[in-house]
């Protein structure tokens, strides 16, 4: 038998002490009850016996050694393991005591009561007794009767709770190592996929392989695969968003080094061009301070675990837009119906806002209008930011939340980062609310905010 040592602290050994000492504990404390059971069975029957052999002793009248015998064949009880001391307490009784065959050898040593069980004796070289007696017609009867056969069959009830349990010791560990291969043997096999998995880089076919059975470890498996999909996704987000910011970076980088060169090796000779350089630096500086700003507002915003709470949307709303007319030169019109209550936070909220009405600003004409309109219908809160600007092609909708996407027909023409929308994007998804877009009929596009009461 296989010993599992107690520093093993896997599921088969776990398993196979607990059930080990389960079971055992369970033989032990059945078989000790069933031999006290088969143990007190046989001691009544004996006690039963011997009431029937004084009863037997009453009725019989034994003046000589000659009786024993008679009495012993006439009797329907087993009288071989017994043992009679006959005391004729009449007047007229010729012999006072009377023994039957071998008991005088036994009361040599007078037998030793064991306590606490009521009329059990012990007498060396002989064994245990059990021990009755009674009285009739002046004559007192002294019983003892030899318990081999008893002891015999106790012995043999206690061996064979012995060899069940010493069974049951070698067979469970073989079967309960049976049971555990098939519960935790995909577990094995899904933590060396997994191991392996992490010592390389994450690609899009790893996946842990789905066992049939149990239903648990499949549905850990299933669990896993779509973290490690969600990963894999991540984490070429996480690559492709490198690259562009190295990207982005790159070129107002390379403009400013430039002009930092040019104006280095002409401005002496040629001063007519330092303004026309530094003016350069200084809106490449600008454009490199705003993207830099956005990317630290997006890794805020992946990072960010948002309070929310309950506040009026109307009036914020209107505070939002106040504050941003003097920025933007188109007229922005607004339709706010009174006292819509949201459950959001307000500052992620109004920054939405402003990033959409400053990206419809930035694609209008400033003769053109914006409108924001805030109303209830149903369960949901809605918030529309319509312009009138170049409006954007179905293609660009699929991707204008992406990170640093910005349409072929806008890019070096319009300045921007790409990442406003992504931001406004994040923002709502933290705040449990939906951000769409759809176009504005004849022209424009319209930004809807959905939040779900």
């Amino acid at each position: 038998m296989k010993i599992w040592p107690k520093a093993n602290q896997n599921s088969s050994s776990i398993m196979l002490r607990s059930f080990l000492l389960l079971i055992t504990i369970i033989i032990m404390t059945s078989g000790l009850i069933t031999i006290l059971a088969v143990g007190h069975q046989l001691l009544e029957t004996s006690r039963y016996s011997s009431s029937n052999i004084i009863k037997s002793l009453k009725n019989t009248v034994i003046d000589s050694d000659h009786d024993w015998k008679q009495w012993r064949f006439n009797s329907t009880l087993n009288t071989s393991t017994s043992y009679v001391h006959v005391h004729n307490m009449r007047r007229n009784a010729a012999i006072e005591n009377y023994y039957s065959p071998d008991t005088k050898t036994l009361l040599k040593i007078r037998p030793q009561v064991v306590l606490p069980i009521k009329g059990l004796y012990y007498r060396p070289h002989i064994g245990f007794l059990i021990y009755n007696e009674g009285h009739a017609r002046g004559i007192n009867y002294e019983l003892w009767i030899k318990l081999n056969s008893q002891l015999e069959i106790l012995e043999r009830v206690v061996i064979i709770t012995i060899i069940i349990l010493i069974l049951t010791l070698i067979i469970t560990p073989l079967y309960i190592k049976l049971i555990a291969q098939r519960l935790t043997g995909s577990l094995t096999q899904l933590t060396k996929t997994a191991e392996i998995i992490s010592t390389k880089d994450l690609q899009t076919d790893d996946k842990l392989p789905i066992p049939n059975t149990p239903t648990e470890v499949k549905q850990l498996a299933m669990s896993f695969n779509r973290l490690l999909s969600n990963l894999y996704q991540q984490n070429q987000k996480e690559k492709v968003f490198v690259s562009n910011a190295a990207h982005e970076l790159r070129t107002p980088i390379a403009t400013i080094q430039s002009h930092a060169q040019l104006l280095q090796r002409r401005s002496k000779e040629h001063p007519e061009i330092i303004d026309n350089s530094l003016k350069y630096i200084t809106e490449e500086s600008h454009q490199m301070a705003i993207l830099i700003d956005e990317l630290l507002a997006l890794s805020r915003a992946d990072k960010a675990v948002l309070t929310l709470h309950e506040y009026n949307l109307s009036d914020s709303l209107i505070a939002v837009a106040k504050n941003i007319c003097s920025i933007i030169p188109q007229k922005l019109i607004i339709k706010i119906d009174k006292n819509i209550h949201i459950n959001a936070h307000q500052k992620s909220v109004d920054q939405i806002i402003t990033n959409i009405i400053s990206n419809a600003s930035k694609y209008s004409d400033s003769n053109r209008l914006i409108e924001m309109t805030l109303k209830k219908i149903q369960k949901q809160v809605i918030i529309s930011v319509a312009d009138q600007g170049i409006g954007i092609s179905d293609k660009d909708k699929e991707h204008i939340f992406e990170r640093f996407y910005r349409a072929s027909t806008v890019r070096g023409s319009i300045e921007g980062t790409g990442l406003g929308l992504a931001i406004a994007n994040q923002l709502a998804i933290l705040n449990n609310a939906q951000l769409t877009v759809k176009a504005n009929k004849p022209r424009g596009t319209i930004f809807l905010l959905h939040f779900f009461v």
